[in-house]
């Protein structure tokens, strides 16, 4: 770049900055204006006996967000029928899932080369007689015997039952149960740091006061970290009401460690145990991020962790009741801001300087996390095409009209086009006459490249037979581009910073992949992250399909990025480097899985792939090349599907991580298994 450049494009963004400051300075005038106008609202008489009317009001406005957010009346049913279908399959899980007398015998007798000590700490703060007395028991009743429980009691004097009840259980622990008074109560934090001060075990768990643990998750974890020496481990959990572990209101089936979900979402939660190394001299919890101080807690120790091993049975049963966080975190409103302290501290220690949290539509303490953009690197857009002039010009058009994102490039792979509509189409965007020009770069080159005049938009001439992973490698031979954007020519955008949310994961070190959220035009989901396993032929499949454009996902899943195995080909940001190490997309797969082919081998590599809810488009898929379910179509899908089984057979037999084996295979809604008696 010349220093005329230089001067050119610094004029121009001070011109920007300039903009950008002026608005601030008229948006923060107006927002002072609104704020002086509702505090005269709001000190109004008037205001203040219409109380009980807007309370009335705001009832209705949340049933109505609850249907929007399920989709509507049909996304209501849907719900109901997936209900009725987890009801059906909840009872497996309470005390059904409990050792019969030969199972606990078998646990019981069962002896490990590490049989290690776990040391479980509660911080006790007048806690009900009766739950008390109910997460006691819970512990008592373990299968597996090296366990310590660590009890720390900040209650009052009021509450002074609850030392009389551990000093009863204390009497009948054999010396497993310890017990100290503490001066004052300090908290989560510090109650429970006091109890760690009292642990003995090589392992340490944590375990709230008011709930219950399953009688094997100790015997299971003992047998993980002997297995695969496990330092932190977890599992599936449950909300439940009324004293009874079998009404269920929640149940939560976790993936595998996946760390953009967890800095996104506290997903891991109960039942952590994990080894004491971990914490290396660090608190165990800090009062600075009281309210969220397990979400602090499980960022810091993963980050120090080994091996982190999901155990994928429900095993911890959380009680719901007006106080706790699991009735709803209007219950403890601070945890919000603790929750984004801790990870904005996370984000930090992993070298992130400059990114934004914020609360998403699905729950406080989940986040829509946006990384910042390094540098202004060029993105090269690659689109297949054959004739559908309609498509390809509302796939260009969007790209142009919508993108806030102007550094890139458009690759069009030209495949046999024999409309003149098309062609005409070319010439437009190219601003010369296309057939002309071809044709005489055929009679010169095997692949001509067609170049508008400012280099925006070129044109490969691919001459053989379609080859989806062909045509797009030879695209990709042809870009200039630092990263490579598959880009399907049925696909229309909508949100205008679509590339910047997929860049800004893209760019990372830990980063493979990063995939779009799209939706067929009836708004309802065409892909939200791949699952591999999923589907009648089990390669794999598209988790909440057809699902309603504003439904939130399963545990609101669809409202924040998060790790999948992989992602649609539809729309698809990788490095080019990496594109090239990986030897671009599998040729073999000529039409279909050459996506999650990709996908997993760039997981193979250690990778990270990423699904994003924030960049949004239309796919209007099969338009462009109708469906594989019939004819010659589905016999080259089977047998695509019978070498991909082949290819990756032992990643499909341990199931995607990011899944969970609870879940049925034949359904994309998350729904659970229903085993026969």
């Amino acid at each position: 770049m010349t220093e005329t450049d230089y001067k050119a494009a610094y004029e121009q963004e001070h011109l920007k900055s300039a903009e950008l400051a002026s608005r601030i300075a008229e948006l923060e005038a107006k927002n002072e204006e609104l704020e002086w106008k509702l505090g005269r609202i709001k000190n109004n008489p008037l205001w203040k006996l219409t109380t009980p009317l807007r309370n009335a009001m705001h009832w209705v406005i949340r049933q109505k967000d609850r249907i929007a957010n399920c989709g509507g009346i049909k996304g209501i049913i849907k719900k109901i029928f997936y209900k009725k279908h987890e009801h059906s399959a909840m009872g497996r899980f309470g005390t059904e899932s409990f050792p019969d007398e030969a199972q606990r015998a078998v646990e019981e007798a069962a002896v490990f080369e590490r049989m290690v000590k776990i040391s479980i700490l509660v911080p006790l703060y007048n806690t009900p007689v009766e739950f008390l007395k109910e997460m006691l028991d819970s512990v008592m009743y373990q299968t597996y015997g090296n366990w310590e429980l660590c009890l720390g009691d900040g209650s009052d004097a009021e509450h002074s039952y609850v030392g009389e009840v551990c000093k009863e259980y204390q009497g009948r622990s054999k010396g497993r149960i310890v017990y100290e008074k503490l001066l004052k109560n300090e908290g989560i934090a510090g109650n429970t740091n006091a109890c760690l001060k009292l642990a003995t075990g090589e392992y340490i768990g944590l375990f709230d006061h008011d709930d219950i643990l399953h009688p094997s998750v100790l015997y299971e974890y003992v047998k993980a970290i002997n297995e695969q020496e496990a330092d932190y481990l977890y599992c599936d959990e449950t909300t439940f009401k009324s004293g009874d572990i079998n009404k269920m209101l929640t149940m939560h089936f976790k993936p595998d460690y996946a760390p953009d979900n967890l800095r996104a979402n506290n997903y891991i939660c109960h039942f952590s145990v994990f080894s004491r190394d971990l914490l290396d001299g660090t608190e165990l919890f800090r009062p600075k991020f009281d309210g969220s101080q397990d979400h602090d807690m499980i960022l810091r120790l993963t980050d120090n962790a080994k091996k982190i091993v999901h155990v994928p049975r429900l095993m911890y049963y959380w009680r719901s009741h007006a106080g706790s966080v699991a009735s709803g975190i209007q219950a403890k409103p601070y945890a919000v801001e603790a929750a984004k302290g801790a990870v904005a501290e996370h984000l930090k220690k992993h070298g992130y300087d400059h990114f934004r949290i914020q609360s998403t539509r699905a729950f406080e303490t989940i986040f829509k996390i946006s990384y910042e953009i390094k540098g202004n690197p060029k993105i090269s857009i690659v689109i297949a095409n054959k004739d559908h002039y309609s498509d390809l010009e509302r796939c260009i058009t969007s790209i142009r009209e919508k993108s806030t994102y102007d550094n890139y490039e458009i690759v069009v792979v030209e495949n046999n086009s024999e409309t003149e509509e098309i062609k005409q189409y070319y010439t437009k965007l190219l601003g010369y006459d296309y057939n002309e020009a071809a044709a005489k770069a055929l009679q010169k080159v095997e692949t001509p490249v067609l170049s508008s005049e400012d280099g925006s938009i070129r044109i490969v001439v691919y001459q053989g037979a379609f080859n989806y992973s062909a045509v797009n490698n030879l695209g990709v031979s042809h870009t200039t581009g630092e990263y490579i954007l598959l880009l399907n020519n049925d696909i229309q955008i909508i949100t205008v910073n679509w590339m910047e949310e997929l860049l800004m994961y893209a760019q990372r070190e830990d980063v493979g992949a990063v995939g779009a959220k799209l939706y067929y035009s009836d708004k309802t989901i065409q892909h939200a992250g791949v699952v591999i396993g999923l589907g009648a032929h089990r390669t794999a499949g598209h988790s909440h399909y057809k699902q309603h454009r504003q439904n939130l996902g399963y545990m609101g899943r669809l409202c924040y990025a998060q790790n999948v195995s992989a992602v649609t080909g539809a729309c698809l940001l990788v490095k080019k480097s990496l594109y090239e190490q990986v030897k671009g997309l599998d040729e073999g797969f000529a039409i279909s899985l050459n996506d999650v082919d990709f996908c997993l081998k760039l997981r193979e590599m250690g990778l990270l792939n990423v699904f994003t809810p924030f960049a949004e488009a239309y796919h209007f898929e099969s338009v462009s090349r109708g469906l594989d379910d019939s004819g010659e179509k589905a016999e080259r899908y089977n047998r695509e599907s019978e070498r991909f089984r082949e290819k990756w057979k032992k990643v499909l037999e341990a199931g995607d991580p990011y899944y969970n084996p609870n879940f049925s295979l034949d359904r994309s809604d998350f729904a659970l298994k229903i085993t026969e008696n």
